[in-house]
C-alpha cells in the first residue's frame, strides 16, 4: 500500500515527461479515510479518460446498517451516492486545463428509475465509487501539477461531501431508503392480490417533453376510479390508496390525447423504482412485464411462431421459423413467443405501434378471407388463453377497433388524464354487437430453439458429449464459464470489440445490435452491459447444443450472485454499466444475427 505523498512525489517526477511516463501512476494509494485506486491510464489526452475509483470503509462511511442490510437498500444507497457525487464532481471538470480530455472528471449521470450501477457499488467491507479523469497534457506533454490539483485538491472534497454520511442531507437519504422499501413492498403484494399493476392516488404521470423524464408541471394528478381502488398498507408510507389493474385482459380506451399513452408508458417503467419526486414513484407493475411492439424488419431465427402464423404458401416451418426481414406481424408474433420464453407475466401494447393485421381481423375481412387462406391468428383470438392457459396478462391501449371490447376483463377510459371504469357498461353493448364466431387453431405453449453461432472451436465441436456422474459436458462448461476464453480455430483467443450506439444498439465485432424498439431499455449503460453479455456469452458459452434459454438463465444466475463484476476484463471493474432486467437479456440475444 503506498501513501498519497508517494504519489504527489511520482507526479513531480514525471512532470513535462512523454504521456505514457502516466501509466507509472497506476496503483492504490491511501489518502485521508479513503483509498484512491488508478485502475487504468488513457494513451494520450485525447483518447478516452482514465479510470479511477475510490474506497471507503464502512466504518468511516458512517452510514447506518439498515441502509444497506439487503439488495433493494445497497442499490437505492448506491444510487443516491452516485447523484450526490456527480453534483459535487460537476462543480470541478475541466478546472483543470491542457490538451483534449484533460481536465474533464465524470461519473455516471442517474436518470429518474433507481438502476444498480457499477458507479457505485457497496460490499461487506465498504462503498466503492467508480469514475473517469481526463490526466492533464499540454500537446502530449504530462502537465503533473494540473493532475495533481485534481487528486488533492478537488478530488477530496468531492468524496468528502458525497460519501461521508455526516456530511449528507440524512432526512433525504432516508426518504429515498424507505420510498424504495415502499415500492418493493407493493412490487411483493401484487402477485397476492391479483393485480398486474398498481397506480397510486396522487401520481403525476404525464412527463415535461418527448426528451425529458421529469415530471410535467400543472398537470392533472392521477385518481382512482372507484370500483377499482385498492388500499395497500407500506412499511413507512402506512396506508396508500390507488388503482390496481388486476390479472387478465384490461383495455384502456379513450379520445385522442387524453392520456391513453401516458398511463401505458408509466406502467412500461414501472418495473423501476423511480426517486422522490418523479410523480411515478408509486406506480408499480409486475417486474416481468414487457412491452411488445411491430418491428419491420427485424432479424428472427428458430422461433416457434406457430401460435400465430401457419399453413404459409411457401409451406415455410413456422415452428421453428427464421427470417432476415420480418414484417410487422411476423415480428410481433416472435416477440410474443420471445417474451414467453422469457418468463414475462404481463404483456402490454398500444395499438399505434402494433401491426394491425395481427392484433384483429374484423367480420368483413372474415368473410372476404376465409379462414383456411389467412395463415394469421390474430392476438384477438389469442389473448384470453394467454391468460387462462399460461398465466400471461395483457394490457392494450385500443383506439380504432371495438373488437377488443369483447374479451376484456377490465376497460379503462382515459378522461382528461382521469381514468373511468366503463366496464359494466361497455360489456352491455358488446351484447348488441357480437363477435362473429371463428375457428381458432388448438392453443399450445411454444417451444423453446436453440442458438449457434460461428465462435465455437473445431476441436469443442467434435467433442461427444459424457456422462461421467459430474453432469453432461456442457454442464461442466457452464460452471466454468469464465475461466479461460474459447480458442479458436488456429488456436488463438477470439476478442470481440464492443461500441455502444447511446441506448438504442451496439456493435460486436462487425455485427450492429438494433435496441431501439427495446422501449423498457432506458439508459445507454444497459446497453453496454448487454454488449458486455452478449460478448461473454459468444466467446465463452455458446455452441449449437445450447438454447438462449439457457445461455441467459445462466448469465442471470451468475449477475444475482456477483453482478456485473463476474463480466470484468481484467483486474478492475470499470464505471458505465448499469444491470438490465432478464427481460432485455433475451430481447438483445433474439437480436443477435447468429449464424
Amino acid at each position: 500500500m503506498q501513501q498519497a505523498s508517494d504519489l504527489q512525489n511520482l507526479l513531480r517526477s514525471i512532470h513535462r515527461k512523454s504521456y505514457p511516463a502516466y501509466k507509472s501512476l497506476k496503483g492504490v494509494y491511501q489518502f485521508d479515510r479513503y483509498l484512491l485506486s488508478i485502475d487504468h491510464v488513457q494513451g494520450d489526452p485525447f483518447a478516452s479518460p482514465s479510470h479511477i475509483s475510490v474506497k471507503i470503509s464502512h466504518r468511516d462511511a458512517g452510514f447506518p446498517t439498515e441502509y444497506y442490510k439487503d439488495k433493494i437498500t445497497k442499490v437505492t444507497l448506491c444510487d443516491y451516492l452516485t447523484r450526490q457525487f456527480e453534483q459535487q464532481v460537476n462543480r470541478y471538470t475541466f478546472r483543470a486545463k491542457g490538451s483534449g480530455k484533460s481536465g474533464l472528471i465524470s461519473v455516471t449521470r442517474c436518470g429518474q428509475e433507481v438502476l444498480e450501477r457499477t458507479a457505485c457499488e457497496i460490499t461487506d467491507k465498504g462503498i466503492t465509487a467508480r469514475f473517469f479523469i481526463g490526466f492533464p497534457a499540454n500537446g502530449r506533454t504530462i502537465n503533473a501539477p494540473e493532475l495533481e490539483k485534481i487528486l488533492f485538491e478537488f478530488l477530496p472534497v468531492c468524496v468528502q461531501k458525497a460519501f461521508f454520511y455526516r456530511n449528507l442531507n440524512a432526512r433525504g437519504l432516508e426518504q429515498s431508503i424507505h420510498l424504495a422499501e415502499d415500492q418493493e413492498s407493493i412490487r411483493r403484494q401484487l402477485p397476492g392480490l391479483s393485480l398486474a399493476a398498481f397506480v397510486a392516488d396522487g401520481s403525476i404521470l404525464p412527463r415535461e417533453s418527448g426528451i425529458s423524464s421529469r415530471p410535467m408541471k400543472a398537470s392533472v394528478p392521477f385518481v382512482s376510479p372507484e370500483s377499482l381502488r385498492v388500499t395497500l398498507n407500506l412499511p413507512h408510507k402506512g396506508s396508500i390508496t390507488g388503482m390496481g389493474i388486476r390479472q387478465g385482459i384490461t383495455l384502456i380506451v379513450g379520445g385522442g390525447y387524453h392520456g391513453k399513452s401516458t398511463l401505458l408508458n408509466a406502467l412500461e417503467l414501472g418495473v423501476y423504482n423511480h426517486i422522490p419526486g418523479d410523480g411515478r414513484e408509486y406506480v408499480i407493475t409486475d417486474e416481468t412485464a414487457l412491452k411488445l411492439r411491430s418491428e419491420d424488419g427485424r432479424f428472427i431465427r428458430d422461433v416457434d411462431i406457430s401460435l400465430f402464423i401457419n399453413d404459409l404458401p411457401n409451406k415455410k416451418d413456422t415452428r421453428s421459423f427464421s427470417t432476415e426481414d420480418a414484417s410487422g406481424s411476423t415480428s410481433q408474433a416472435a416477440g410474443i413467443v420471445e417474451g414467453i420464453e422469457s418468463g414475462s407475466k404481463v404483456f402490454l401494447l398500444d395499438e399505434d405501434t402494433s401491426a394491425t393485421n395481427f392484433m384483429v381481423r374484423d367480420s368483413f375481412m372474415q368473410k372476404v378471407i376465409l379462414r383456411e387462406k389467412e395463415p394469421i391468428t390474430p392476438f384477438l383470438e389469442r389473448a384470453r388463453d394467454l391468460y387462462e392457459k399460461a398465466g400471461i396478462s395483457t394490457i392494450l391501449v385500443a383506439g380504432s377497433s371495438g373488437a377488443f371490447f369483447h374479451i376484456a376483463d377490465t376497460i379503462i377510459q382515459m378522461d382528461s388524464y382521469r381514468p373511468v371504469d366503463i366496464t359494466e357498461a361497455t360489456k352491455k353493448l358488446c351484447s348488441e354487437y357480437p363477435l362473429s364466431p371463428s375457428a381458432v387453431p388448438a392453443f399450445h405453449m411454444p417451444h423453446s430453439r436453440r442458438i449457434m453461432t460461428a465462435h465455437t472451436s473445431s476441436e469443442s465441436r467434435r467433442r461427444p458429449d459424457t456422462h461421467d456422474g459430474k453432469g453432461s459436458r456442457q454442464e461442466r462448461e457452464m460452471q466454468t464459464a469464465g475461466q479461460s476464453y474459447r480458442a479458436g480455430a488456429h488456436g488463438q483467443t477470439e476478442r470481440l470489440k464492443i461500441k455502444v450506439h447511446g441506448k438504442d444498439g451496439f456493435s460486436l465485432g462487425k455485427q450492429e445490435i438494433d435496441l431501439r424498439y427495446i422501449e423498457q431499455l432506458i439508459d445507454s449503460e444497459q446497453t453496454a452491459a448487454l454488449g458486455l453479455l452478449l460478448k461473454y456469452a459468444v466467446e465463452h458459452l455458446i455452441d449449437n447444443r445450447r438454447t438462449v434459454e439457457e445461455i441467459v438463465r445462466f448469465l442471470a444466475q451468475q449477475l444475482e450472485a456477483k453482478g456485473l463484476s463476474f463480466l470484468a476484463d481484467g483486474s478492475y471493474i470499470p464505471c458505465g454499466y448499469a444491470l438490465p432486467r432478464i427481460q432485455e437479456i433475451f430481447s438483445c440475444f433474439n437480436r443477435y444475427r447468429r449464424v
